[in-house]
C-alpha cells in the first residue's frame, strides 16, 4: 500500500492527477501534494529547532547529546576513574549548552530551503525513504548552517567558559596520554568549537528526520487538514 501510494504521489507531482485510476489520486491535486510536503518539512524543521534550541535540548537527549571528541573522550574515561569526573562533566555540559544556543539560528535557513523546494526535490523526498528529509535539508543547508553556527558556538563557549574547561581536561588527558601512550595520534584536526558545530548539525538533521516520521505515522494527530489529506494514504 505504501509503495503504491508513493508511486501515485510521484506521478501526481510529475504529471498531475489526470489519468491516475485511484479515487485517492483523483481527490489529491498536484498543488495539494506539494503543499503537503512543504507543510511537513516546515513543521519538522520548526519542531526540531524548538526541541533542541532550549535548555537540555541536547544535553538531556541521549540521541543528540554531544560527546567529547575522539581521543579526548578516551582519556576522559580515565579521568573519571581517577576521581576527576567533575571536570569532564562540566566540559560536556558546556559543549551541549553551546549547541543549544546556536540551533535557533537554523530556523530561517531551513524554512527558506523549504520555500525553494521544486517538484524534483519533492520526488526525491518521497522516493528516498526514512532519510529523505535529512538528505534534503543537509544538501541545502549544512554548509551555510556550519558557517552561521560556528561564530554563535564560539560566542556561546565564552559565556559557558568552555575554553578554560576544555584546556583543563585536555591538559589532564594529555598527561595521561604521555604516561600511557595513547590517543594523540588520533586527535582530529578540529577545535572544540568546530566539534560542537558539526555535532550540533548532526543532531539537528537527526531530529528533523524523527519529526517527519511522526507526521508520516500519525498525520491525523497533526491537526492539519493538508497533512491528513497527503499523508493519510500511508496509513
Amino acid at each position: 500500500m505504501i509503495v503504491l501510494y508513493r508511486r501515485q504521489l510521484l506521478a501526481l507531482l510529475t504529471l498531475g492527477s489526470a489519468g491516475l485510476p485511484s479515487a485517492w489520486a483523483l481527490d489529491l491535486s498536484k498543488a495539494d501534494a506539494s503543499a503537503g510536503l512543504r507543510t511537513a518539512l516546515e513543521r519538522g524543521a520548526a519542531a526540531a529547532v524548538d526541541l533542541l534550541g532550549q535548555t537540555d535540548g541536547f544535553l538531556g537527549n541521549p540521541k543528540v547529546r554531544i560527546p567529547l571528541p575522539g581521543w579526548l573522550d578516551k582519556g576522559a574515561q580515565l579521568l573519571k576513574a581517577a576521581g576527576q569526573g567533575e571536570k569532564v562533566d562540566e566540559l560536556v555540559t558546556a559543549m551541549n549548552r553551546a549547541a543549544e544556543a546556536a540551533v535557533p539560528a537554523a530556523k530561517p535557513l531551513l524554512l527558506n530551503a523549504v520555500k525553494s523546494m521544486k517538484v524534483a526535490d519533492a520526488q526525491r523526498i518521497l522516493s528516498g525513504g526514512d532519510t529523505s528529509v535529512t538528505e534534503f535539508f543537509s544538501s541545502r543547508t549544512r554548509e551555510p548552517l556550519g558557517v552561521k553556527f560556528l561564530p554563535i558556538v564560539t560566542d556561546a563557549t565564552q559565556k559557558v567558559d568552555l575554553a578554560r574547561k576544555a584546556n583543563a581536561v585536555m591538559g589532564s588527558v594529555g598527561s595521561l596520554a604521555n604516561k600511557f601512550g595513547f590517543g594523540k595520534k588520533d586527535a582530529p584536526p578540529q577545535t572544540i568549537e568546530q566539534h560542537v558545530t558539526a555535532k550540533a548539525l548532526d543532531g539537528l538533521f537527526l531530529m528533523i528526520g524523527e519529526e517527519e516520521r511522526k507526521i508520516r505515522q500519525d498525520p491525523v494527530g497533526t491537526g492539519s487538514a493538508i497533512l491528513q489529506k497527503v499523508f493519510g494514504g500511508l496509513k
